[in-house]
């Protein structure tokens, strides 16, 4: 406000021209001046400006605030000073009919074309008018504009889409609201429903859907003629209706099929794939399983056999015992008995893959069940290098055709990996016609599937199992942005100089490292040293010294902080945040602003971040379970969650005590596991978390706030999704460095998060197993780092980095800019083979960044405690989101990824929610003692963790009553302290 409420003396000359204008116009007049550039019009009120704003233009007039009182009695001279004002700051009016407002009629039309939210709409508005310096019309007629436009947007797409809306289809599209009576339910039902586990079954009923979206031509269906925010909106209100509310729409209804139609035909064929991928990894996983087994028992019966050997041994090297005597006194020492059940089990050599294919050849009637209709439904492609698997996967797909059940004997093998070789080899000279087919098969099945995984084979048409390189820039697209993302991220473009830059940070890394190594001696057992064999022994840091008044403070803090149930506490931070403004009507309808609609969203929010589901918080809170399920379904979704997720964190950002906490420049990432009941196709069985789980992966700043959640398979590696939600990052959270354990310290992400301008700091364990690099010979390095040489064991690859360099910096350019899912990209070069060159180049970069963190992380013990502290923070955050995730034991019965990721982020928001509420409150406690004397540094606060759920109730009766708990409140909207008298005294709870 004060960027606007501070006239020139331009304008003070304009309102004060030294006469004929009195103290009370000349007042009135500016405050007309200064509002109008901030709100973009002019209350018709002008003696309702806020205090602060009439004082501060009072003082500088030099008149009394009061004069604005008297301003504007008569409605001409308020308008009349107005239409001064518009003419000076050069804005205009625009009436109904004009070129102007025509103008902005078409600007709404083509953004309802992109957005169906009313209110969206009306901001864009607003900002559209304020860019073209025209006066805002009323807020009613600009929101009957907005109604107007949304009409007219249903109407042009139905008018744009009503080409393809032949007689023929127009049946089908009406058949699918008809309940199937061989399915016993709707088509559309049936096509929504995703699968829940990667059974046989599941794959087949997949492929028939996907057969089903073929047979009306969904994959052919071209929409591109509507922006991709309007198909995709229109899909989701399909996913989400049911049969008797799309037959509502009857302007609607064919553009919403057509639109979840188009898309339902993407999203099948990739559900297709990835339970193809699911289904045999499950059956390898079990061989693998059942082969380890095997070889535990090998090794028992192979102890067996060695002690035998340690008594065979000494009798067979002595010299002394005549030869006519070994047998029997072997046969005395060892004993018959022994020796017959030694020898009665057959000691094979093992394959090189120590038996798992063999293992997994009993699972092949199994995976016949779904892998001819896999292979006759997807067109598998591949890239170069590898022909001889996709002339072996079209051979096995003309197999199954002609019912073949011999192999041809020009088949290729040349795909088949060594560890297999030897079955089809054994299968091939003993002529087992039906043991080579079975082990060729499998070999086809598994190498697919790795293909898949790596990007070498791809699916045209899918989205997430497409060729790689379509998720990249092409070179055409990248040559324009290249300039301005190597500013961003202050990267040079030439190959040569970039070399230069790396090389120059790995030495100045290695200097600062050679310096402590140097001074440490071989029994220094505190310091990072070389021992006598000059191996790299890194001591495990201290447990960090808290001091004791940062205990005592803390508990004082704690003791002072109010106590407020859950739902208490939602509803008071709205008051402050607004984040219930957030959860917007999937329709694109209303918001929920009324205290009807914001009860429902909170039992819903609470329903599904404690676990109790919707029927025990219906029973809980006194709210219908229909009520709640369909706010659940229309109000509660990922993109409202994130958005409220979002507001939080940016008003945590804001406060005072947070920067105390951290800057909010860094932040780490983990998984979470949570038991699971029911089959889900997210969930694993881990034996060593007893039973099913899944994985929620989670971005914790530095302040405890949580700006990133996904859920993923908890076998699936981390280190895939550590930059999705780090690039993904909507909040004001300024974050550049980012830590994680182990799981996420691979040479992708090293490559990656430095090519695209941020840094990766993970805390590592085995670092005497990690390589090194250097850039010249070890001769050279040894003169040059004498106690860090030793540990440079590799030479970096520079030219091959050099001749790659653009591509590289195509590849973190399209993550940067969001043209591919980081996800994606990292789990594809993460498996690719060793012949793909970008792949290569992107490692031996990770080995240089590695190289330069590993030298800082060894050499300063502050940064390593640093990377602790942080991880730490996160893993708190973790026995907070458990304490909250308390019904049902913690196990998660929802069993679709889309269902679960709700969830998650519920859990996510009131994790927050807790975080910064805490944070507030410790903050108002920390002034109250200020205020009486006390003197409480920052550096005791920086000890504290807002991450503590003491205070709040979870359980019990969760009465949701907006306005009886923002009448609770009391001035300014705070709860109050607890007096420490009363405390002293024991009268408080």
């Amino acid at each position: 406000m004060i960027r606007y409420f501070t006239p020139t003396a331009a304008d003070v000359a304009f309102v004060d021209p030294g006469r004929g204008r009195g103290p009370v116009d000349r007042l009135g007049m500016l405050v007309q001046l200064c509002t109008l550039p901030w709100l973009g019009f002019v209350p018709d009120d002008v003696t309702s400006a806020p205090p602060a704003v009439v004082a501060r233009l009072a003082e500088r007039l030099g008149v009394a605030p009061a004069a604005l009182r008297l301003y504007g009695k008569r409605e001409q001279t308020r308008s009349d000073h107005l239409a001064q004002v518009a003419r000076y700051l050069e804005w205009k009016t625009v009436p109904a009919g004009s070129p102007a407002m025509k103008e902005l009629e078409q600007f709404l039309l083509d953004r309802a074309m992109e957005h169906d939210s009313p209110t969206l709409l009306f901001n864009l508005a607003r900002e559209y008018l304020m860019a073209a310096k025209v006066i805002r019309p009323g807020a009613l007629t600009l929101a009957k504009m907005v109604g107007t436009a949304r009409r007219a947007a249903g109407e042009l797409t139905s008018q744009t889409v009503a080409h393809l809306q032949t007689d023929e289809l127009r049946a089908d599209l009406e058949r699918m609201l008809v309940v199937d009576a061989g399915l016993g339910m709707t088509r559309l039902e049936w096509l929504v429903r995703p699968a829940r586990d990667a059974s046989a079954a599941s794959v087949k009923t997949s492929i028939d859907k996907l057969l089903w979206l073929r047979g009306v031509d969904a994959h052919r269906m071209d929409l591109s003629m509507l922006p991709n925010e309007r198909r995709r909106f229109l899909a989701q209100v399909a996913r989400r209706s049911t049969s008797q509310g799309l037959e509502r729409r009857k302007d609607r209804k064919f553009p919403i099929l057509l639109a979840f139609l188009a898309q339902a035909a993407v999203d099948q064929l990739d559900e297709v794939v990835a339970l193809f991928d699911q289904a045999v990894s499950a059956r390898e996983s079990r061989a693998k399983a059942k082969t380890d087994e095997a070889l535990v028992e090998r090794a028992k019966k192979g102890e067996a056999r060695q002690l035998v050997m340690e008594l065979i041994l000494p009798v067979l090297a002595d010299p002394s015992i005549p030869d006519e005597r070994v047998g029997g006194l072997l046969r005395e020492r060892i004993g018959m008995r022994r020796l017959r059940e030694i020898t009665a089990d057959a000691w094979n050599p093992l394959p090189r893959d120590h038996g798992r294919l063999s293992e997994l050849e009993s699972s092949y009637t199994y995976l016949r069940q779904f892998t001819p209709n896999v292979l006759a439904a997807i067109d598998f492609q591949g890239g170069p290098g590898i022909g001889g698997l996709m002339e072996a996967v079209a051979v096995l797909q003309g197999m199954n055709r002609l019912g073949s059940r011999k192999v041809p004997a020009g088949a290729p093998t040349g795909f088949v990996p060594a560890r297999y070789a030897d079955y089809l080899d054994k299968a091939r000279k003993s002529e087992q016609d039906t043991a080579f087919r079975h082990y060729w098969e499998l070999c086809v099945i598994l190498c697919l599937r790795d293909g898949l995984r790596s990007g070498d084979v791809f699916v045209p048409g899918s989205r997430r199992y497409a060729d790689p390189a379509t998720y990249l820039y092409t070179p055409e697209q990248w040559a324009p942005r290249q300039a301005d993302y190597c500013r961003l991220v202050g990267k040079p473009s030439d190959p040569a100089e970039a070399i230069e830059q790396g090389r120059h940070e790995m030495h100045e890394a290695l200097t600062q490292l050679e310096q402590p190594l140097a001074q440490a001696s071989p029994g220094d057992a505190g310091s990072v040293r070389l021992d006598e064999h000059e191996h790299l022994v890194v001591p495990p840091l201290s447990a960090e010294d808290v001091p004791s008044e940062a205990k005592a403070l803390r508990d004082e803090l704690a003791g002072m902080l109010p106590f407020a149930p859950i739902a208490s506490l939602l509803i008071e931070l709205d008051t402050r945040t607004r984040f219930l403004d957030c959860f917007t009507h999937a329709g694109g309808r209303k918001l929920a602003t009324t205290s009807e609609t914001k009860r429902n969203v909170l039992a819903v929010l609470i329903a599904l971040a404690t676990n109790l589901g919707l029927a025990r918080m219906s029973e809980a809170c006194g709210v219908s379970y229909d009520v709640l399920a369909w706010t659940m379904e229309w109000y509660v979704r990922e993109e409202t969650l994130r958005e409220a997720n979002t507001r939080i964190v940016n008003h945590h950002y804001g406060l005072e005590l947070a920067k105390v906490f951290g800057g909010g420049t860094m932040s780490s990432s983990d998984g979470q596991r949570f038991p699971v009941r029911g089959r889900s196709t997210t969930a694993r069985t881990m034996v060593v978390h007893g039973g099913q789980v899944l994985s929620t992966y989670t971005h914790v700043s530095d302040q405890w706030s949580t700006y990133g959640t996904k859920v993923i398979v908890p076998t699936a590696r981390e280190a895939h999704f550590v930059l999705d939600d780090f690039l993904g990052n909507a909040t004001d959270l300024p974050v550049d460095e980012h830590a994680t354990d182990t799981h996420g310290a691979t040479l992708i992400n090293f490559a990656l998060f430095d090519l695209v301008g941020k840094a990766l700091t993970p805390r590592m364990r085995d670092l005497t197993r990690i390589t090194l690099v250097r850039d010249g010979t070890p001769a050279e390095t040894a003169r040059r780092y004498p106690h860090a040489g030793p540990l440079l064991a590799a030479r970096w690859n520079e030219d091959l980095v050099a001749a790659c360099w653009p591509d590289l910096l195509r590849m973190a350019g399209s993550l940067k800019y969001g043209q591919a899912t980081a996800s994606l990209i990292v789990g594809k070069w993460s498996a690719a083979s060793r012949q793909n060159t970008l792949a290569a180049a992107l490692k031996e970069w990770g080995m240089l960044r590695r190289t330069v963190h590993l030298a800082k992380y060894l050499a300063d013990p502050a940064f390593r405690r640093k990377i602790s502290r942080q991880l730490n923070r996160g893993e708190s955050l973790h026995a907070l989101r458990r304490d909250l995730h308390y019904a049902q034991q913690g196990a998660v019965t929802r069993p679709h990824l889309e269902q679960q990721t709700e969830q998650a982020w519920c859990l996510t928001v009131l994790t927050n929610a807790v975080v910064a509420w805490t944070t507030e409150y410790y903050s108002r406690a920390v002034t109250e003692l200020r205020c009486q004397g006390r003197e409480v540094p920052d550096e005791l606060l920086s000890h504290i963790s807002p991450g503590r759920s003491d205070n709040v109730n979870f359980f019990g009766v969760i009465n949701v009553d907006v306005d009886a708990e923002l009448a609770k409140l009391g001035t300014g909207g705070w709860r109050p302290l607890r007096p420490a008298q009363l405390r002293e005294l024991g009268l408080t709870p």
